[in-house]
């Protein structure tokens, strides 16, 4: 969209905007509008079908649209007018729900009957823009009145007690306010700050991020850590570590980054020696769908069969990090249950030396409001949590911890 813009002058900023806005709908939407326009996937089919389905226009409307003058798109084929005429009819359950059809039989399985509901939450709404309050740095209140200052409609997140929310729409310019360039927050999406404090992250410890990616929860687990301790991040990618240095930076967090490779190589020093080994697996992503719709499309039943592999074995090269009596703790932002559940299922059936620890006794992190402590007892199975849009109004996340027998 950027591109396009750039070369395409003749859109002023509300033309942009509202081209954003369309192109999102769009994606939020693709499966049915398709549908609606019998099976086409092209973008002039899809925003036809949009202007019928989602803004309700009738078909003169639309066609009026059409004219083909000047920068107008050519007239309404034969065919364009009699999808929009025929109507949407009976939709297939993974049409109504705005999945890709792949992912529907794992929903079902997952959440049975609450699958649709699960599946609309995820799918529909344009999600809010969560921050994490840097606690070194300010306190919670001091962020939300700068917040409020500038202008922001901010409330507090409902699990986090260091969580603030504001909404996405008009979309706030976070990263050029003064708080943000000052490191006393950062963008950090509720349920991603909840993993971290659940990880149970302490003074003191020698801490592991294993697949530090972004660094967002290297963040995390380095402010439940206030600069006491020692905190590795390592990933296969060395841009993303370097990307991680600025960010510590500015929050004033330390952490030692540390290239390995595909095999986990490059951390033999800490065999044994860590105290908790956090695992935010490689995956779908598609807890994040809410954000980032556009990737729904671009996933495949072999990728999904692929990343459930990689977690398996990033598991098990993990495990030689934790020391007696450490932790182990197993994160994704996925919704699938073959990266979730069948992931650690097959973790736990090769390594029984790794117990799984209750839910119910990981609660007591002091960045935890009561009122998470009490959902989240509600929301666990064991030693497995899942959060989505439509139990917890976060992203889709699930974690399982794990204690090495001593």
């Amino acid at each position: 969209m950027k591109a396009w813009g750039t070369a395409n002058r003749y859109a002023g900023s509300k033309d942009r905007r509202a081209i954003a806005d369309r192109v999102y709908k769009v994606l939020r939407a693709r499966g049915r509008l398709s549908w609606i326009m019998g099976g086409r996937e092209d973008g002039r089919a899809l925003v036809i079908g949009s202007l019928h389905a989602i803004d309700g226009l009738s078909l003169e409307e639309i066609e009026a649209l059409h004219s083909g003058d000047g920068y107008g798109p050519r007239p309404l084929s034969k065919q364009e007018r009699s999808r929009i005429t025929a109507g949407q009819g009976e939709l297939p359950g993974w049409v109504a729900a705005g999945l890709p059809e792949f992912v529907v039989e794992d929903f079902k399985a997952t959440f049975g009957d609450r699958w649709a509901e699960e599946a609309h939450a995820l799918m529909a709404p344009r999600a809010p823009i969560d921050l994490r309050v840097n606690d070194a740095a300010a306190t919670v209140d001091e962020v939300e009145a700068e917040l409020k200052a500038a202008g922001l409609d901010v409330s507090r997140t409902p699990w986090s007690a260091v969580g603030l929310r504001v909404p996405s729409e008009p979309p706030p310019n976070i990263q050029a306010l003064e708080g943000f360039k000052a490191g006393r927050f950062e963008i950090q999406d509720e349920g991603s700050q909840v993993v971290c404090w659940l990880a149970g992250a302490q003074p003191g410890m020698t801490v592991v991020d294993y697949c530090a990616g972004g660094g967002g929860k290297t963040l995390g687990l380095a402010q439940a850590m206030q600069k006491q301790g020692k905190l590795v991040a390592s990933d296969v990618v060395n841009k993303r570590l370097e990307n991680i240095r600025p960010r510590l930076m500015r929050a004033g967090a330390e952490a030692e980054l540390v290239l390995i490779g595909q095999n986990g190589g490059g951390l033999e020093d800490l065999n044994g020696q860590a105290d908790l080994v956090f695992v935010d697996a490689p995956c779908s992503g598609s807890g994040t769908w809410r954000r980032r719709p556009e990737d729904a499309w671009r996933l495949t039943a072999e990728e999904v069969e692929k990343l459930h592999g990689l977690q398996v074995r990033i598991l098990s090269q993990a495990t030689k990090l934790a020391k007696p009596g450490g932790r182990l703790v197993y994160v994704t932002c996925s919704m699938l249950a073959r990266e979730n559940e069948a992931s650690v299922d097959a973790f736990e059936a090769s390594h029984p030396e790794f117990r799984p620890v209750a839910i119910t006794d990981v609660l007591s992190a002091p960045q935890l409001s009561q009122a998470a402590q009490a959902k989240f007892a509600e929301l666990a199975s064991g030693a497995r949590l899942r959060l989505s849009p439509a139990s917890a109004d976060t992203d889709g996340f699930f974690a399982a911890v794990y204690e090495r027998a001593a």
